[in-house]
């Protein structure tokens, strides 16, 4: 049997809890600046000249629109030391609460700077928006760039992004890079802000070389040179259950990876068809030096094809990311709670537990069939005697309510709580978790839409 590292004996200590404190404190620092230098900028007669107010607000919130979007591409530049600290599923959150405030700033921006230089100039705006697109350098490119970030912000609400393809979404939001690209130079060139103002102009030079730095470094360089060295091959792939499988890889130095129980990687299988678009799949097993292990349910177009995938194939990857692991463990009781194939980060966390944690893991599936690793769980809690419960059967069957989760983990508000399936499943163990008495801070999930 091939060694694997050895389990600590002690309960890891947890990421500290002032980084996310820190990190907004020096964003919100930026944006102060940011909004500073724009004011002091912007003298007294331009501002009471016509067209002058309308123009200072165009420019105002174009510059804040911009600095949120910069942000915003740093949150998901996946730099390792946020993300093992606080975890992408948070940052995503950050992420999303921030779009819609570009896209309205830089609507804003292009609607009273139109107006602003109508005004100045007494005519329409039609003509002036006109006279931008064919007299102004990098506007036309600045327009395209705009509609880009509206098309993406449009396919990310939930009403509209469920009835597309996870792909065609995907290759949407590509386009926001193409996006910021197109408005660098438009901002260089024609920012008022920064004619005769060379702290303005060092100061966006810097934070946008900032951002594009991390999406290079981490977004690109990080995960090539790391599926080079790695050098990962599918050698397996093993039917686990109805549409069901695990990829079994094979590769060089893989306990480098300093992978936890419970993260996940993006994986980019490289075959015709797959290559071109990563997926974020779970570890089911603690890596060895040699092997990584992903169990994969047949959904969607990438998931169904990657059960055809041949031994052989290379693949790349991104991570390991999130914050699902046993660093998150704060007592020394922990109770695992996992549907479908919501269990395969479960059963790598729950290799990677500390020796003295004692754990419950409770299981819901349809049918008992669909239960994955049955054999694998049992060894992994008898042995640190533990207890190991299967909910096989329709939902009102098994309802997860306060009542019936007391009646299964008694002691639940003494332990840390880790529930990953779908969302339906996640918010009702939550919730009972938390009329049981267990701590919003000891309840950790997993999204596994």
């Amino acid at each position: 049997m091939e060694h694997r590292p050895p389990v600590p004996h002690s309960l890891p200590r947890r990421p500290g809890r002032t980084v996310p404190g820190v990190i907004a404190a020096a964003l919100g620092a930026g944006l102060a600046l940011t909004v500073g230098l724009a004011v002091s900028s912007e003298s007294a007669g331009a501002l009471h000249a016509p067209g002058g107010r309308l123009t200072f607000t165009g420019e105002l919130t174009g510059l804040v629109g911009t600095y949120l979007l910069l942000v915003m591409l740093v949150l998901i530049a996946r730099i390792p030391w946020i993300e093992r600290v606080i975890g992408q599923e948070r940052l995503v959150r950050w992420h999303r609460w921030l779009g819609p405030w570009p896209l309205l700033l830089l609507t804003t921006h292009a609607v009273c700077i139109t107006l602003g230089y109508a005004e100045s100039d007494h005519i329409g705006a039609f003509r002036q928006f006109a006279e931008f697109l064919g007299s102004y350098p990098d506007v036309l490119a600045a327009t395209v760039g705009l509609a880009l970030l509206l098309a993406a912000g449009i396919t990310s609400y939930r009403a509209v992004r469920r009835r597309l393809q996870h792909e065609t979404w995907w290759v949407i939001h590509l386009y926001t890079y193409l996006a910021v690209a197109l408005s660098f130079s438009h901002q260089l060139a024609n920012g008022q802000s920064f004619v005769g103002h060379p702290v303005t102009r060092a100061w966006w030079v810097t934070i946008w070389a900032a951002a594009v730095g991390c999406v290079l470094a981490f977004r690109i360089g990080v995960p090539v040179w790391r599926s080079l060295y790695h050098r990962l091959r599918v050698v397996a792939v093993v039917a686990e259950g109805p549409d069901t499988v695990s990829i079994i890889c094979s590769g060089h130095r893989l306990d480098r990876l300093r992978a936890s129980g419970g993260q996940h990687f993006l994986w980019r299988f490289l075959t015709p068809g797959l290559w071109w678009h990563a997926h974020p799949y779970s570890l089911s097993a603690m890596p060895t030096p040699t092997r990584l292990r992903v169990t994969i349910k047949g959904k969607g177009v990438h998931s169904l094809a990657a059960a055809r995938i041949r031994p052989g194939t290379r693949v790349a990857i991104e991570g390991p990311y999130g914050v699902f692991t046993r660093h998150a463990v704060t007592a020394h009781g922990v109770a695992l709670f996992g549907a479908g194939v919501g269990a395969t980060p479960l059963r790598a966390l729950l290799e990677d537990l500390p020796r003295p944690v004692d754990p419950v893991v409770v299981l819901r599936a349809r049918r008992s069939d669909e239960v994955l690793f049955r054999h694998e769980w049992s060894e992994f809690v008898e042995d640190r005697g533990g207890r190991f419960i299967e909910l096989a059967g329709p939902r009102r069957d098994h309802p997860l309510d306060p009542t019936s989760i007391h009646r299964l983990v008694p002691d639940l508000s003494s332990r840390d709580v880790f529930v990953c399936g779908p969302p339906s499943f996640t918010a009702t163990v939550t919730r009972s978790a938390r009329r049981l008495g267990v701590p919003r801070r000891r309840i950790h999930t997993e999204a596994f839409s």
